[in-house]
């Protein structure tokens, strides 16, 4: 028989459309819907059919259910709270990125973990692609020989309005997390240190930053390069970023959400140029992807004790890279990424 596992959710908002299905699909016993607005955790039961009740009050929840899980779908200024909330009710949390919205909050909520003895994940949903399991994959099985670099370009135009307009560093801090992880997916590297440059470029519709160029120091000795924009209009790369990740052996290339594709070399006999074959990209076949790939490896965790990949120990190393970057910018000096 299959263990049925609680759930509470908390925000019903937007987000909460990707959320509902899987959760659905799972078979987990959603027990309640919480929200600010009373009317919006309604209407969200009464969309997905949900045998779930409705409020604005969090902790009654939590001691009326007893859930064995949170999904934390709020803003990120109440990740913290929501996060350290339910740990110290006994209750496991999967919640929305970014984890915090400062590092020092991040460090407390991977503290509050730590003391509860309760996992918590962050859904870093990109991780859970075909496509992207591909790149590592390839990676992970010495394909590319040793890994020195990996650059990522990200160039949109994208008018947004609302909050983002108005954010001091909004790629950075909004978007650049979802980058900056798969750098890490894909490399199997850490943040070291940073060198960043943000900027509004002439044009810009944002009053805060909205274009960077940073370095990154990873372990292994690798280096990932980032060049982004949320300003450029025309010839937009696809909103995964365009890669490029080169090991000593060959290149591989990832542009526009399309197959991984590279070159390597066959033999180092000499000439001008060696000698290049196909690069072998083994396909990956992921059962679930985006939420619903991060929600999997919730359940699974809860039924084997097995850690997700992106608990809360390992995110704080994405989250420490945005803040990390924002700092090198604002002193116009490399910085070492601190963890905690």
């Amino acid at each position: 028989m299959v263990e049925v596992f609680s759930a509470v959710v908390v925000g019903a908002g937007g987000i909460s459309n990707a959320w509902f299905p899987p959760l659905k699909a799972e078979g987990v016993e959603v027990r309640a819907v919480v929200d600010l607005h009373l009317e919006t955790a309604k209407r969200q039961i009464a969309k997905y059919d949900l045998m779930a009740e409705a409020s604005d009050d969090f902790s009654a929840m939590l001691t009326r259910h007893r859930p064995d899980f949170v999904v934390d779908l709020t803003i990120p200024a109440a990740h913290g709270q929501v996060t350290c909330t339910a740990l110290a009710a006994g209750c496991h949390v999967i919640g929305e990125k970014p984890m915090a919205n400062s590092m020092e909050e991040a460090r407390q909520m991977v503290r509050a973990s730590e003391e509860s003895g309760k996992l918590y994940m962050v859904s870093q949903s990109r991780r859970w692609t075909a496509q992207h399991a591909r790149v590592c994959e390839t990676v992970r099985r010495g394909r590319l020989g040793v890994l020195t670099t990996a650059n990522c370009d990200f160039y949109v135009g994208a008018h947004f309005g609302g909050f983002r307009d108005e954010m001091a560093s909004p790629l950075i801090l909004d978007m650049a997390i979802h980058h900056f992880d798969l750098a890490r997916y894909f490399t199997g590297a850490d943040p070291v240190a940073v060198y960043a440059r943000e900027l509004n470029p002439a044009g810009s519709w944002y009053r805060g930053d909205a274009a960077a160029s940073c370095i990154f120091e990873m372990s292994n000795g690798i280096v990932f390069s980032y060049r982004g924009s949320w300003c450029a209009e025309g010839c937009h790369t696809s909103w995964n970023g365009d890669w490029r990740l080169i090991g000593d052996g060959g290149t591989l290339m990832y542009e526009k959400d399309q197959d991984p594709y590279g070159q390597v070399v066959t033999d180092d006999t000499g000439g001008f140029h060696r000698p290049l074959a196909e690069l072998d990209v083994p396909a990956v076949v992921l059962e679930a992807e985006h939420m619903h790939g991060a929600l999997r490896e919730m359940l699974h965790f809860l039924r084997t004790g097995e850690p997700p990949q992106t608990e809360c120990h390992d995110n704080i190393q994405s989250l420490a890279m945005v803040f990390a970057a924002m700092e090198s910018s604002a002193r116009g000096c490399r910085v070492p990424v601190q963890v905690m």
